[in-house]
């Protein structure tokens, strides 16, 4: 075991810490970059820390679940300081294969008596302890819920083997065939793969895959695209990477990396990506260009368009206008760019359900009120972007969910409203599916 301080608790005080601000309203992702900002670690800790945080706030519900079975006192009930550090220990014990268990539960009975809890301390030890006794002689390796007793109801159960909300096990049952629910929750606890996309103006596939290889890394190409390769070891800083400085690749899911291309971008072309951030589509039309003519990438965010500006010029690409605004707006406040556009992309602001193993708090924070909100914005942005479509011209309608309210049913209104409009193709890629890769959706319209 690592440790800057010599008991391995350091990176497990991290994934506490993350935890509690999660808890109190962070999102994950900003939490744990603040946290290691703050406290650096040597790579193998960041790497503990990132993996105990991330995976302790998936499996939120399943860890309740054990405190519930095991403790004098519900989950719900327990002081909040005490109930994620109880996740920590938990989840090293259920899906840590490389933590010895007695290494977990005297780190975190420890980390109580550092962390204001010390007359808890035996309370946190008696918890750990008890798991323990009640998955012996269960197989190294077993499933998490093993041990614990599962509701009778199929639907109850499995929601909670794989520590969904309810209503989206629910959805999931309602969407799926059984063994296609239980792959897509398999795969939105998984950590995601990191995919990369080669910039063809550039590199080749086959130039970065020999570079890795030189360098001693494993990767390997992918069917979704010529473009397409995956890294198969976990290898750090990204940025100390062959070929990163040099711009011949960047990160992008293999999903992701299906949706520009159904856009048809061409060279000399005038194309609009309308909620642009994090800039991977926008980046990538405009290396599927050649790098000849426009892409206008628009987001709200005047901060984030700042890093998409960033990686574009990494990238060496030139034909990328960032511009801050609201792309429901844009009709009016540039009227110039009415009919101005042969292509639109438009990858529209919705649930993430497809991308729950990137977003560790995105399923807590998602719920049926919050999807029919971004289906009302989803109609906002169609309906705005039909003047800034020239005639005949191309629109992809993207999102990274599987709901069909945010996704098929959107498209079949916006057909029923524009009668003109024609479906020329459609897809949907689910989390779970054989070829990997993140849940995404998407359609390309042709105007008239």
């Amino acid at each position: 075991m690592s440790s800057a301080d010599g008991q391995g608790l350091a990176p497990r005080a991290a994934a506490w810490r993350v935890l509690q601000a999660v808890a109190a309203g962070a999102w994950a992702d900003a939490a744990l970059e603040r946290e290691l900002a703050r406290h650096p670690l040597p790579p193998a800790d960041r790497a503990l820390a990132t993996e105990l945080a991330y995976g302790a706030i998936r499996q939120r519900r399943l860890l309740d679940a054990w405190i519930d079975a095991l403790g004098r006192v519900s989950a719900e009930r327990q002081p909040p300081k005490l109930r994620w550090l109880l996740h920590v220990g938990l989840y090293q014990l259920l899906f840590s294969q490389r933590v010895p268990p007695a290494a977990a539960v005297n780190t975190t009975v420890e980390l109580a008596r550092q962390g204001g809890l010390g007359r808890l301390g035996p309370v946190v030890n008696g918890l750990l302890r008890s798991l323990l006794r009640c998955r012996e002689g269960l197989p190294a390796g077993g499933e998490p819920w093993q041990g614990l007793t599962l509701p009778a109801d199929p639907l109850q159960a499995f929601g909670l083997r794989h520590s969904l909300p309810h209503w989206l096990a629910s959805c999931l049952f309602a969407w799926l065939p059984q063994e296609r629910a239980e792959a897509f929750a398999r795969a939105a606890n998984s950590p995601p793969a990191l995919d990369l996309r080669v910039n063809r103006c550039r590199a080749t596939r086959q130039a970065v895959l020999e570079a890795f290889a030189a360098a001693g890394l494993a990767a390997a190409p992918l069917p979704q695209s010529p473009d397409a390769l995956t890294l198969l070891d976990r290898p750090g800083d990204l940025r100390q990477l062959p070929g990163f400085a040099e711009g011949h690749w960047c990160v992008q899911d293999r999903s992701a990396q299906t949706i520009a291309p159904l856009l048809d971008p061409r060279p000399g072309e005038r194309i609009l990506d309308a909620c642009a951030a994090p800039g991977g589509k926008a980046t990538q039309l405009a290396e599927l260009m050649g790098d000849q003519g426009e892409v206008w990438a628009v987001d709200r965010s005047a901060a984030r368009l700042r890093r998409v500006q960033a990686n574009a010029e990494r990238l060496g690409l030139h034909a990328l206008h960032p511009l801050a605004a609201d792309a429901a707006d844009l009709a009016a406040e540039r009227p110039l760019w009415q009919g101005h556009f042969q292509a639109i992309l438009l990858d529209a602001p919705c649930s993430g359900l497809g991308t729950l193993a990137r977003h560790a708090d995105a399923r807590w924070r998602i719920d049926p009120a919050a999807v029919s909100d971004l289906a009302a914005l989803q109609i906002r942005l169609l309906k705005a972007m039909v003047p800034l479509l020239a005639p005949g011209g191309r629109m992809v309608y993207a999102t990274c969910t599987v709901h069909p309210t945010e996704n098929q049913e959107r498209i079949a209104a916006f057909l029923a409203a524009h009668p003109t409009w024609s479906l020329r193709a459609e897809q949907q890629c689910w989390p779970g599916d054989p070829e990997g890769g993140d849940g995404f959706y998407s359609t390309l319209l042709q105007a008239p």
